[in-house]
C-alpha cells in the first residue's frame, strides 16, 4: 500500500484530474492497483440499501484485539499496543503507536459504534507500517509518530449502534457533584432501536482538556462543548494530552466516520454521481470560529482545510478522477454550523489540524456490498495525510482550494 504525496499547489476543480496524475507519479511508495476481486458496490445509479442488512464481516472487539496483538508481535517491537482505558462494559480501549518522528498524527475510528470501515483500514495501515522494511517506509516512520485508536466505542460496536452504553446513574456515581442536575443534552435513554441508555460520544469533548464536569454546566446545548462524561472520550483526550506533553504538539487528528448512502455530488468532474468520501474541517460557527479565537488563539482553520485537501488529493491521485473511490466532496458545513463538543473541534481549538472523514453508507445499510472498496478509500486517505505530513506538502497546498471540491447539494438547502 502506498503513501501518496500531494501536489504543492491545488489548481481549480476543472484541473484536478491532471494534478492528481502528477501527484501519483511522485508518490512516496509505489502502490499496487486495486484488486479486481475487491467487492463492488451498487451501480452508480443506485443507492438501494439491503433488504436484510448484514453487519457480519466486520471485526468485532475481540478480533480487533487479536489482530493488534499479532501486529505488535510480528513488528519486532516497531508497533506498540497499549490499553489506554476501558469502556463502561469493561472492554479494552487500545492505542497502537508506530514511528518515532516529531510530527504526530492521531486517528480514531468507530466513535459511533456502527461506523467501522476505519477500524479495518487502521489495522491494515498498522500491519504495513509494522512489517515493511524498505527505505521509503523507514523515512515515513522517522518523520511521523502515528497513533491509531481503531475501536473507541466497543460497547456500541457490539450492539451495532451509534451510541455507547452508559446510564445517567452510572455517570452520577462517578461524578457525585452532578447529583440532581439535568442529564447532558447528548445522553439518550435508548438508541437505534435498542432500549439501553448511552451517549453520542462525538459530543462529549471540551477544549479545556482539564475540564471537570460541573452541575451548573448541564444540560448544555448542541453548540456548546461537552463534559467528558464517558470513559471513552476521556481515554481519547488522555492519549492526546500525553502525546502533546511528549512531543510538544499533536500536528493532526483524523476522525473516521460513515454518512448516508444516497448523497450525490454537485459540480466537479463527477457531478451527479454518488459521493463516496466527504471531508470537513472543524464546525465552529461563523467567520471560521472567530468567537473562539480570544480564548483559543491556536485555532487554525486553514491548516485543517489543507489537511483535508491533502486527503482528497491523495484519493484522486491514486484512483483517477472518474473512479467511485475518488468521488470526493465537502461534508455538510454551512457557515453557521457549530459543534464545539466534537473531538475534532476541541483539538483544533488547541492548535491541531483536524479532519472529518466520512464514507458513504452505514455498515448495516450496505453490508458487504462496498466493504472492500470503502475500507480501501479510508486507508488511502489516511496514508495520503501521513505522506503529506512527512514530506511537508500539507503546508504547501492552498487551504482555500478546499472549497473547490464539490459538495452534495447542501449549498442550496433551505435554512
Amino acid at each position: 500500500m502506498q503513501f501518496h504525496s500531494t501536489p504543492t499547489i491545488l489548481r481549480p476543480r476543472k484541473a484536478l484530474a491532471a494534478v492528481a496524475l502528477t501527484a501519483l507519479a511522485g508518490s512516496i511508495l509505489a502502490a499496487p492497483p486495486v484488486s479486481a476481486a475487491a467487492p463492488e458496490g451498487p451501480g452508480e445509479g443506485s443507492c438501494r440499501t439491503a433488504d436484510d442488512p448484514s453487519w457480519s464481516g466486520w471485526s468485532n472487539h475481540e478480533q480487533v484485539g487479536q489482530r493488534l496483538a499479532q501486529i505488535e508481535q510480528t513488528s519486532g517491537g516497531r508497533v506498540d499496543v497499549e490499553v489506554v482505558g476501558h469502556s463502561p462494559q469493561s472492554r479494552e480501549l487500545w492505542a497502537a503507536r508506530v514511528g518515532t518522528g516529531d510530527k504526530v498524527l492521531l486517528v480514531t475510528s468507530a466513535i459511533h459504534g456502527n461506523e467501522r470501515t476505519g477500524t479495518e483500514a487502521l489495522l491494515g495501515i498498522l500491519k504495513h507500517l509494522g512489517s515493511s522494511g524498505d527505505a521509503q517506509t523507514r523515512r515515513i516512520l522517522n518523520e511521523i509518530t502515528f497513533v491509531a485508536m481503531p475501536m473507541v466505542n466497543p460497547d456500541g460496536g457490539e450492539l451495532n449502534r451509534r451510541m455507547n452504553v452508559r446510564s445517567w446513574d452510572e455517570t452520577v456515581a462517578q461524578f457525585p457533584q452532578l447529583a440532581g442536575a439535568p442529564r447532558a443534552w447528548y445522553h439518550r435513554l435508548s438508541g437505534d432501536g435498542i432500549d439501553l441508555p448511552g451517549y453520542d460520544l462525538n459530543r462529549d469533548f471540551n477544549p479545556d482538556l482539564d475540564y471537570v464536569p460541573q452541575a451548573a454546566d448541564l444540560p448544555g446545548r448542541d453548540t456548546d462543548a461537552g463534559f467528558f462524561l464517558s470513559p471513552e472520550s476521556r481515554a481519547i483526550r488522555d492519549v492526546y494530552v500525553g502525546l502533546r506533553a511528549e512531543k510538544g504538539a499533536v500536528d493532526a487528528y483524523v476522525d473516521l466516520h460513515h454518512m448516508g448512502p444516497c448523497d450525490r455530488l454537485t459540480g466537479g468532474e463527477q457531478d451527479g454521481r454518488l459521493i463516496s468520501v466527504s471531508l470537513d474541517y472543524p464546525p465552529l460557527g461563523v467567520q471560521d470560529g472567530a468567537a473562539y479565537r480570544p480564548a483559543w488563539p491556536a485555532l487554525d482553520q486553514d491548516k485543517s482545510r489543507r489537511y483535508a485537501l491533502t486527503v482528497a488529493n491523495g484519493l484522486m491521485a491514486k484512483y483517477g478522477n472518474q473512479s467511485k473511490l475518488a468521488a470526493v466532496g465537502r461534508y455538510f458545513h454551512p457557515d453557521a454550523r457549530e459543534y464545539a463538543g466534537q473531538g475534532r473541534s476541541a483539538f483544533a481549538l488547541n492548535g491541531t489540524g483536524t479532519v472529518l472523514f466520512e464514507v458513504r453508507g452505514q455498515q448495516d445499510d450496505l453490508g458487504q456490498k462496498q466493504h472492500g472498496m470503502l475500507v480501501e478509500s479510508v486507508r488511502t486517505g489516511v496514508e495520503s495525510l501521513l505522506a503529506g505530513l512527512a514530506d511537508g506538502t500539507v503546508d504547501r497546498v492552498d487551504g482555500d482550494d478546499f472549497f473547490d471540491l464539490p459538495d452534495y447539494g447542501w449549498d442550496t438547502a433551505a435554512d
